[in-house]
């Protein structure tokens, strides 16, 4: 059997291209470091020109819509392709807001109270105010990167927040008040934890991605008992939504130190400064080392000849 090539997936066609091309540059050359890589600049929704499923292994950095909804997987599948992360199933699962915290809750991970709905039969402001009171959020069910927030504070701003929704699904929930965490899980086991602070109270989309508006603490402040609940959280929530390899979870921390699950990122950021690198090296793994580990389980796959086999 050939050696096989790591073919890096960067840019695609959702609203995060930009964050996936930077992802994509820095695994790329992390990956390089240990294997042979390739680096392919996705423009469309479809597989590349030049990947051969008989050759390449794909390590996707694609964020967002058909990135990480399972779209781009599917793809690979019928091509009979080894890639590193989590399948088409699960991938599609954990794109949708609403299906997740449905699926976790099951499995005792708590979550923020809430509802979905479609854009053509929104509910009226007073509904929700009824139901979950006037501090919310609002968000695009199956968006990555805080696309589409709304942070909510009065029933005025939520008839605002409405009218602007147009299409797709949407999920409204109860804001918790308190601090933001990362967990970043590798091969089902929960890495380290990270603080995100941003500057604004707010982890939006501008707090992500403008330098210095936001700061991280690594490992979180959090006391053993509070660490071990968020980490087995995290891997609870990784194998209730059938996730494989790898997988960044984000919770809140409410005052009373309840936990409550705020979504499943499958293809994070992947910068060397992004959260789950953070997370790695809070457990002794350097960039290279993470990105290595990342794609070995894909790469057993594509030896053994299980590629689209679901485990």
């Amino acid at each position: 059997m050939r050696v096989p090539i790591i073919a890096v997936f960067a840019g695609g066609t959702s609203k995060e291209n930009e964050v996936s091309r930077g992802s994509g540059a820095a695994c790329a050359l992390g990956l390089s470091r240990s294997f042979t890589t390739r680096l392919f600049h996705i423009t469309a929704d479809a597989l590349p020109d030049g990947y051969d499923p008989e050759a390449h292994i794909v390590f996707s950095t694609l964020h967002g819509t058909f990135g990480e909804d399972g779209g781009m997987q599917r793809l690979l599948d019928a091509a009979g392709g080894a890639y590193a992360g989590c399948d088409a199933f699960s991938s599609a699962l954990t794109m949708d807001k609403d299906l997740t915290k449905r699926t976790v809750a099951e499995r005792g991970v708590p979550v923020a109270e809430g509802l979905a709905f479609a854009a053509r039969s929104k509910p009226a402001a007073p509904e929700v105010v009824a139901r979950l009171g006037t501090q919310l959020v609002m968000k695009p069910n199956n968006e990555g990167s805080s696309v589409g927030l709304h942070i909510i504070g009065d029933a005025e701003g939520l008839a605002a927040a409405l009218a602007t929704v147009t299409e797709g699904r949407w999920i409204i929930e109860r804001k918790i008040e308190g601090r933001e965490i990362s967990v970043g899980v590798l091969n089902g086991r929960a890495l380290g934890i990270v603080e995100i602070r941003p500057n604004s109270g707010v982890f939006d989309y501008a707090s992500k991605y403008t330098k210095g508006a936001s700061r991280y603490v690594a490992p979180a402040p959090l006391g053993d008992a509070l660490t071990a609940r968020a980490k087995l959280l995290a891997e609870t929530a990784f194998a209730a939504c059938g996730c494989r390899d790898f997988a960044r979870i984000d919770f809140m921390i409410s005052s009373r130190d309840e936990l409550f699950l705020l979504e499943i990122n499958t293809l994070p950021g992947m910068k060397e400064t992004s959260l789950l690198p953070m997370c790695a090296h809070c457990a002794g793994l350097d960039f290279t080392a993470l990105v290595r580990e990342m794609v070995s389980p894909a790469v057993e796959r594509f030896r053994l000849g299980t590629a689209t086999r679901r485990p």
